[in-house]
């Protein structure tokens, strides 16, 4: 089995989400794999993988646990388990931009309620929830 560390962001803008759409037809969030000679600390790799796949520039608030997976790499003939540490980041507009070199054919900002109806996997949807309290408790005034 190959075991990967990965990183990601749910970003918040105001009370709208970051939310992406693989090429699988997949929505959830940004994150990628954290390759071994890596010298980022796993936030600053989510804000670059933000970036990278969104174009959105996103401030780390607060870290968020973390989810893993498993699934069959048929290219290469093994099962694959993905361990993601995700942050909570906040960003001043809602405007982003897909890259599909990254995987990404689709973003979007889009309210709570909506990206709850739009995400694919449940694990996701609970990391919302979860996330949306910290941004709310890190945004208070």
């Amino acid at each position: 089995m190959i075991v990967r560390n990965c990183s990601g962001g749910i970003v918040f803008a105001g009370d709208k989400v970051l939310i992406v759409c693989n090429d699988k037809q997949e929505w959830g969030f940004p994150k990628g794999v954290v390759k071994t000679d890596s010298s980022l600390s796993l936030s600053d790799f989510a804000r670059d993988r933000v970036k990278l796949e969104t174009g959105v520039e996103a401030k780390v608030l607060a870290p968020c646990g973390k989810t893993n997976y498993e699934f069959y790499s048929i290219s290469r003939r093994k099962p694959v388990h993905n361990n993601i540490a995700w942050f909570v980041m906040m960003a001043q507009e809602e405007k982003c931009e897909a890259s599909p070199d990254t995987g990404t054919i689709s973003c979007k900002f889009t309210g709570i309620a909506n990206a709850l109806d739009e995400i694919t996997y449940s694990q996701d949807k609970s990391l919302l929830m979860m996330a949306y309290q910290k941004y709310r408790e890190s945004t208070k005034a």
